[in-house]
Order: structure tokens, then sequence, then C-alpha cells
């Protein structure tokens, strides 16, 4: 074997092998992107991220209806509908442009009363995991635009205490408003709060 030879096998095995390790990390955070969804929806979900200027990244690409991001830095791994994908991508421009709180909701809230991006879907679905039991750890959403507890047989007393126990049950929050939307928080998996 010549030295050029020798020397492009060694480049290129050095190559592969930093390619492999690069791809492990980017499958471990994919596989805990998707992790919050039941197991049926994992394979073929989406799993994206936000760059520092709130442009859409995609890590994995899907072909079902839902997508997922990898835990933020604040903890919080998310999945949720696709047909939704508008207003997240409006909401990370927005926080990367600096809003937050009230004033990015009111803007989230102007765009949607002007069309360029659709309402909450009424009965749509997201799904939350949290890494440390101060907060629930595994929970899911459901979306109730501007529907009230009364008429739909909710309840609306809070579950926090008893989620951080591991014995949550659902409950109603913002109900009335545009935000309206039911907590559920899941009990016994792997993900859940145990409270020890």
């Amino acid at each position: 074997m010549s030295k050029l030879t020798t020397t492009l096998s060694l480049v290129i095995a050095g190559l592969l092998v930093s390619s492999q390790v690069a791809a492990q990390p980017d499958a471990a955070i994919i596989e805990k992107a998707l992790s919050p969804l039941p197991t049926d929806l994992r394979a073929d979900a989406t799993v994206y991220k936000y760059n520092g200027n709130g442009n859409r990244v995609t890590l994995k690409v899907g072909t079902n209806h839902v997508e997922c991001t990898p835990t933020d830095d604040a903890g919080f791994t998310r999945c949720g509908p696709v047909s939704q994908r508008a207003r997240r991508d409006l909401q990370a421009k927005l926080s990367a442009d600096g809003l937050e709180g009230d004033d990015l909701q009111m803007a989230m809230q102007k765009a949607q009363d002007e069309g360029s991006i659709p309402a909450r879907k009424f009965g749509s679905i997201s799904y939350r995991r949290f890494d440390t039991p101060d907060r629930i750890q595994y929970l899911m959403v459901v979306s109730l635009p501007n529907a009230s507890a009364e008429e739909l047989g909710m309840p609306v007393g809070p579950q926090r205490d008893n989620s951080l126990a591991g014995m949550g049950t659902p409950w109603m929050m913002r109900p009335g408003t545009s935000r309206a939307h039911l907590m559920i928080p899941i009990n016994g998996t792997e993900y859940s709060n145990t409270g020890n």
C-alpha cells in the first residue's frame, strides 16, 4: 500500500468515526424528543428545533400528523399536531425578537385575529415531558378554545400537588378564553412523577 493510499484510508476512517460519534448525540436527542408521544406515534413523527433567529431546523423528517422539539433550556420536551406548526413558528420568531409574557400572547392573538396563523384547534392534543419532579413530569394538554368547564363537565380545581405526588387527575385551565385547555397528568409511567 502506498503512503498516499494509507493516508487517505486513515482520513476516511477518521471521518466515518467522527460522523458516527456526531450521529449518536443526535440520535439520543431525537429519541428523547419523541418520548412524550404514545409509542405508536413516535416512529413517523417529525423532530425539529429553532435556531437563535427563530427559524425552524428539521432534525428528523416525519410522515405523520405530530412533531416534537428536543428538550429546551427550561427543561421541557414538547410534541404537538403538525396542524399548529404556523403558530409555533410565529411564536419562535416573536420570542427570538424579544417578545415574552403578555406581549407575546397579545401578538399571537393579533396574528390569529388577522388570520395569519390558525386558531387553536378544538380538541387538539399536545404532549409534554419535564425531567425533574418539581414540575408535572408527564402531561397531555387538550386545547378547548372558548369552552367553559360547565358546558364540558370538567373540573377546574388544580391538580398540581396531586400530580407531583403521582396521583394527578385532569382539570381545566383558563375556561371561557381562547387559551382554555384540559390538563391531563399521566401517572404510572417511567416518565411520571412518583411522589417519592
